[in-house]
C-alpha cells in the first residue's frame, strides 16, 4: 500500500484547503487554460484532483474534466460541488496506476507536490500512463515545489507553519540511498492533534525531462512561475509543459 493511501483526511486536508487563496487558484487557472491551449468541449485529465479547485474553474469554461484522486474526503466534495452547479466535471477515487481511464483527452495535468510522490519506477509507469490518456499533439503541465534543485540548497530538518488556525509541525529525514525526504507530520488543531508520514522522491529537472522524453511526453517548456520565468537553482517551484508525441 502506497503511504498516500490513507494520508489525506482530516486535519490534512483542512490545512491543505486553508492554505489555498481564491487569488492563487484563479492564477494557476488561467496559466493551465493558456499553456494548455484549452477550449471549450475539450476533454481535461486533472491527476490528483483534489478536491477540485483546478477542475471546477474549468468546468466553469467549458471544458469537460475527470478528476483522479486517492482521498475520498476530496473525492465527494469535488463530486458534490460539481453536480450542485451541473458541471461537465467528475472525479475517480482510486489510485491513477491501477484505474482504467477512457483515454483520448485533450491535455492533462499535475498540479500541486504529488508530483513527487512516486519512486522512480513508479514515476516512470505513472508518466506512461498520462501519455496514454492523452491524443497525439496534446499537452500535460507538472508542477512540484520538491525538486532536488529546489529542496537541498536549504534542507531544513524541522520548520513549524501555521496554517488558519492549524499548527504544522514537519520533521524532515534526507534518505540519499533513495534520493528521499521522509516527513513526520504534526497537525495541530482546536479538536485535536494528528500525526502522519509522507516520503517525497527528489529527481533533478533533468532526471524529470528525460523520464517525460521516456514515456512520450518531450518537455517544451520550463518555468519557476506562472509568469513565465526562468528555472534557476534555489527556485520554489518548477512548472513543466510536455508535449505528446
Amino acid at each position: 500500500m502506497p503511504w498516500y493511501d490513507n494520508f489525506f483526511h482530516g486535519l490534512v486536508q483542512d490545512a491543505w484547503q486553508a492554505a489555498q487563496t481564491e487569488d492563487q487558484t484563479q492564477f494557476e487557472v488561467d496559466f493551465l487554460h493558456d499553456l494548455l491551449e484549452l477550449q471549450p468541449g475539450h476533454r481535461v485529465l486533472d491527476v490528483f484532483c483534489g478536491y477540485g479547485r483546478h477542475a471546477l474553474e474549468l468546468a466553469r469554461l467549458g471544458c469537460s474534466v475527470t478528476g483522479v484522486d486517492i482521498s475520498a474526503e476530496s473525492v465527494h466534495q469535488f463530486n458534490s460541488r460539481a453536480g450542485a452547479e451541473n458541471l461537465s466535471a467528475q472525479a475517480v477515487n482510486t489510485d491513477f496506476l491501477t484505474v482504467a481511464l477512457p483515454g483520448g483527452f485533450d491535455a492533462a495535468y499535475c498540479m500541486g507536490n504529488s508530483f513527487s510522490f512516486l519512486p522512480y519506477d513508479d514515476m516512470l509507469a505513472f508518466l506512461q500512463k498520462i501519455a496514454g490518456q492523452i491524443k497525439p499533439g496534446g499537452r500535460f503541465v507538472a508542477d512540484t515545489g520538491m525538486i532536488a534543485e529546489s529542496i537541498l540548497p536549504d534542507f531544513q530538518e524541522r520548520s513549524w507553519m501555521q496554517v488558519g488556525d492549524i499548527t504544522l509541525l514537519l520533521d524532515n529525514e534526507y534518505i540519499a540511498a533513495e534520493s528521499c525526504i521522509e516527513s513526520h507530520l504534526t497537525y495541530i488543531g482546536s479538536a485535536g492533534t494528528e500525526r502522519r508520514t509522507a516520503r517525497h522522491y527528489l529527481y533533478t529537472m533533468a532526471e524529470l525531462r528525460r523520464m517525460l522524453q521516456l514515456a512520450g511526453l518531450p518537455v517544451t517548456e520550463a518555468f519557476s512561475d506562472l509568469e513565465g520565468s526562468e528555472f534557476r537553482l534555489g527556485d520554489d517551484r518548477l512548472l513543466l509543459l510536455s508535449q505528446k508525441i
